[in-house]
C-alpha cells in the first residue's frame, strides 16, 4: 500500500508540474509573448489529467462497489445508496475528461 501511495504522489506532482508549464505556455501564446506554446506539453497535461482521474475513479468504484455489494447482501433496501456512491466515484472520471478537453482546446494551431 505504501508503494501505491508513493506512485500516486509522484503522478500527482508530475500532473501539477506539466499542467503549470502548459498553462504558462498557453498564456504566452494568447498574449503573444515568446515563440508560442508547444502543443505536446498541453497534450501531455491532458493525458495526465484523464489518466489520473480514471485511475482514481477506478479505485473508488472498486472499493465503494464491493462495499456496497457486501452491504446489500445484508440489507437489500440500501441498494440505491450503493449505486449513488458508485456514481459519485464515476463522476471523477468525467471531471478529468472535461479538464482534458479544456486543455486540448488550448493547443495552438
Amino acid at each position: 500500500m505504501d508503494r501505491k501511495l508513493k506512485v500516486l504522489a509522484i503522478c500527482m506532482m508530475l500532473l501539477f508540474a506539466v499542467g503549470t508549464v502548459a498553462a504558462q505556455d498557453a498564456e504566452q501564446a494568447v498574449t503573444g509573448a515568446g515563440a508560442g506554446a508547444d502543443g505536446w506539453k498541453i497534450a501531455l497535461a491532458a493525458a495526465f489529467a484523464i489518466g489520473v482521474a480514471a485511475l482514481a475513479s477506478a479505485y473508488g468504484i472498486a472499493h465503494a462497489g464491493s462495499a456496497a455489494m457486501a452491504a446489500m447482501a445484508e440489507k437489500p433496501e440500501i441498494a440505491t445508496w450503493g449505486v449513488i456512491i458508485v456514481a459519485l466515484a464515476e463522476g471523477l472520471a468525467l471531471y478529468g475528461l472535461v479538464i482534458a478537453f479544456m486543455l486540448i482546446s488550448k493547443i495552438p494551431g
